[in-house]
């Protein structure tokens, strides 16, 4: 018997030798040698960095944590750069704040949510992303067009969900660490631990900083402000029985210093000038508390609770300009879900019934304090406002199916707002897949937002603008601006072709946003104001207008074992009216600083054994119309001039990264803008900030050029039964 064993020990060894990449182990029973068996063998197989839902009714991409890594990814901005899907761009050449694009309009009308809660809205719009680490994500959904009534009336264009760690899979113990060569650096330390049969557990840091001081144009100005961040979260998890149950409580601060370099403000003081300096600090505190219940499992019966709030408050300095603001919210989301069938009944039947009804209820406080916006002639400075909107509504959402053949998904929702009065809500979305290798989607609805004068504009407070709110020359003070109203419709086409073992993947689609009552952002009525106002304002023969088309071809396939490559392009129509002086009339033109396109490659290749990965990047941003005004700087060939309005023209950007795995952990090196290329002299009378020429906000191009980074992962893994 002892000679049976040993043969059958040379046999597993002869098997490793030849690397059947099968982990194999075995063991012997302590009661005798005689009893040797195979207690598990694990075959391995790479997960798809991006995953497309192939039988969903909406438009979604899932981004994982694996495509997360194939990146800098230092925080949720971060995690589109190897998308065509959203747009991501600095808001400002001086405060770092960026603002992503998708279906060519800008953020304020996605709808960005935390574990399918309200999330990066209101005041975190301008830094909200940079407040969710990639180290943290556990996942990205990408939602294009109308999404499901049942999160909400706000998505206009789209909807984007981050998923954090969750403390009942993530690994018990890991460290991530960065470094570029700028010395801003961060590190991440994430945990995660069960706390009884029932419990578990996790905990989430992040801290970053950069103090060093960085004028590659030499305008006198910081190319990035300095900054430093405190971010932890703290998360619990609770299953018993039918019950699930998750707590989420999250703290930040930010404080970015910008503005004038320190050579610069010393210069400005000897000469008995005011320094122009940037302060900008952030208190935040946000949290949930989900509550699921399932009743009745043969029709999927159940009904889930879920509670969120937040706390955000700025003190925000723009040289002289002061606005200090903050803002409450709380919300409340009650969900009944149920199948009309019982499969278990009659498994035969291929059709499914289901219904989700609820109702919500969503508060915004917001308090505001300005010291240079004039609300009535008769108004003193500081001038402090306060504006309360309660907002209740009621939904339903029927989801028909057929097989995998056809998805039926019709919503809707009424709500009432205490600022804007009742409105509804209704969407509709179809997937119908004739063919394994083909599948069709079509979409439509309605969305609505209440928009903030600064927060949704907050880039151009870094300039001597005056904000005039209505579109007549008579309007010197700002007013509440109305509702906005727009509807989206989409259809997207999606090929899965076979190529031998290998799978190609097409697609292509379009969407169309046309607004009924949007805000304009007049900037081409005058180079040194901007003007707001709705599109139901104006009085004159021709109504406003403002819309966006959007087209988009996608091609995606693994090659080879372990290289995957996608190839995108996308080509945005953004048009609105706006006030042209020379005509003085409205016409309907590009929107500014709008990319025309945008091409995107991206390659990645893991060797066999996941022992090293090459990731490399290439985007190809196209032109974009400037505001009436601008004038190109002499000697500036970054613009073109094409009947009558100024372009800037389209430029290229490569990022790479290379990762060497060990056992354990990881090292990764990587470089984003390897082209360099960098807007020049993004800030308009850059040498006098108290001129009113002074405008940080016309960007359309990187302010920093190439940035090179190093750091490294270690994860202790979570054993699995």
């Amino acid at each position: 018997m002892l000679k049976n064993i040993n043969i059958n020990r040379s046999l597993l060894i002869l098997l490793s030798i030849f690397n059947y990449q099968l982990s194999i182990s075995y063991a012997q029973d302590t009661v005798g040698v005689n009893d040797f068996r195979i207690d598990e063998v694990q075959v391995v197989q790479r997960r798809k960095p991006v995953v497309k839902s192939r039988v969903s009714a909406f438009d979604t991409e899932k981004i994982t944590a694996d495509q997360l890594c194939t990146a800098a990814c230092c925080n949720l901005s971060e995690s589109f750069e190897n998308s065509a899907s959203v747009d991501v761009a600095y808001a400002d050449a001086a405060t770092g704040a960026k603002q992503i694009r998708l279906l060519g309009l800008s953020g304020t009308y996605v709808q960005m949510l935390t574990e399918n809660t309200p999330g990066i809205r209101g005041l975190a719009q301008s830094f909200g992303m940079e407040y969710i680490p990639g180290p943290w994500m556990h996942s990205i959904q990408i939602s294009k067009g109308t999404s499901s009534v049942i999160n909400g009336y706000e998505a206009l264009t789209g909807q984007i969900n981050a998923q954090f760690l969750k403390p009942q899979t993530a690994d018990k113990l890991a460290l991530n660490a960065m470094i570029n060569r700028e010395t801003h650096s961060e590190l991440n330390l994430t945990g995660a631990w069960d706390v009884g049969e029932h419990c578990s557990t996790g905990l989430l840091m992040h801290g970053q900083g950069m103090g060093l001081e960085m004028d590659h144009n030499k305008d006198g100005f910081l190319d990035m402000p300095k900054n430093y961040q405190a971010n932890i979260m703290n998360r619990w998890h609770f299953q018993k029985g039918d019950y699930t149950g998750h707590v989420l409580v999250h703290g930040i601060y930010d404080r970015r210093l910008g503005g004038q370099t320190s050579e610069t403000r010393q210069q400005f003081e000897q000469e008995g000038k005011t320094p122009y300096g940037i302060d900008l600090r952030t208190r935040r505190i946000d949290g949930f508390i989900k509550n699921g219940y399932v009743f009745d499992h043969s029709l999927n019966r159940s009904i889930g609770i879920i509670v969120a709030g937040s706390y955000h408050s700025q003190t925000n300095d723009y040289g002289p300009k002061t606005w200090d603001v903050s803002q409450t919210n709380a919300y409340l989301n009650a969900i009944f879900q149920t199948n009309f069938e019982n499969p278990e009944l009659d498994p035969e039947d291929n059709h499914e019934h289901k219904l989700s009804a609820g109702l919500s209820i969503n508060y915004d406080r917001f308090n505001e304090t300005t010291n240079f916006i004039y609300p009535d002639p008769f108004s003193p400075l500081p001038y402090t406002t306060t504006t309360n909107e309660v907002t209740p509504g009621i939904f339903a959402e029927y989801t028909y199916m057929y097989k995998e053949k056809l998805t039926l998904l019709a919503g809707i929702r009424a709500d009432w707002s205490t600022r804007y009065g009742p409105f509804v809500t209704p969407r509709m979305n179809i997937r119908y897949s004739p063919f394994e290798w083909w599948t069709l989607r079509g979409s439509v609805g309605l969305g609505y937002r209440s928009p903030n004068v600064f927060a949704d504009n907050a880039g151009l407070l870094v300039s001597n603008r005056k904000w005039i709110k209505g579109p007549y020359n008579n309007s010197e003070y700002l007013k509440e601006l109305q509702q906005e109203r727009a509807v989206n419709a989409g259809a997207t086409m999606t090929f899965y072709i076979p190529l031998g073992k290998k799978e190609l993947q097409l697609s292509g689609e379009y969407y169309y946003t046309q607004f009924m009552n949007g805000v304009i952002v007049d900037l081409d009525r005058d180079p040194h104001a901007v003007y707001l106002y709705n599109i139901n304002e104006h009085t004159g023969p021709k109504p406003l207008q403002s819309f966006a088309h959007n087209w988009q071809l996608e091609a995606s396939m693994e090659i080879l074992r372990g290289w995957n490559m996608t190839l995108a392009f996308r080509y945005t129509d953004v048009r609105q009216s706006s006030f042209n002086t020379e005509a003085n009339a409205y016409q309907l033109r590009e929107k500014p600083l709008q990319n025309r396109f945008k091409g995107i490659i991206t390659t990645s290749y893991q060797t066999p054994l996941k022992k090293w990965q090459f990731d490399f990047t290439a985007q190809f941003n196209g032109p974009g119309r400037m505001p009436d005004g601008f004038v190109i700087p002499a000697g500036n060939t970054q613009y073109y001039v094409s009947n009558g309005m100024t372009y800037h023209k389209w430029y290229p950007q490569l990022m790479a990264q290379v990762t060497k795995y060990f056992r354990t952990w990881s090292l990764y090196i990587g470089a984003e803008n390897m082209t360099n290329y960098t807007q020049d002299n993004p800030i308009i009378a850059a040498e006098e900030p108290a001129s009113p020429d002074f405008d940080a906000s016309m960007v359309w191009a990187p302010t920093h050029g190439w940035k090179l980074y190093l750091g490294f992962r270690w994860a202790l893994e979570r054993q699995t039964d």
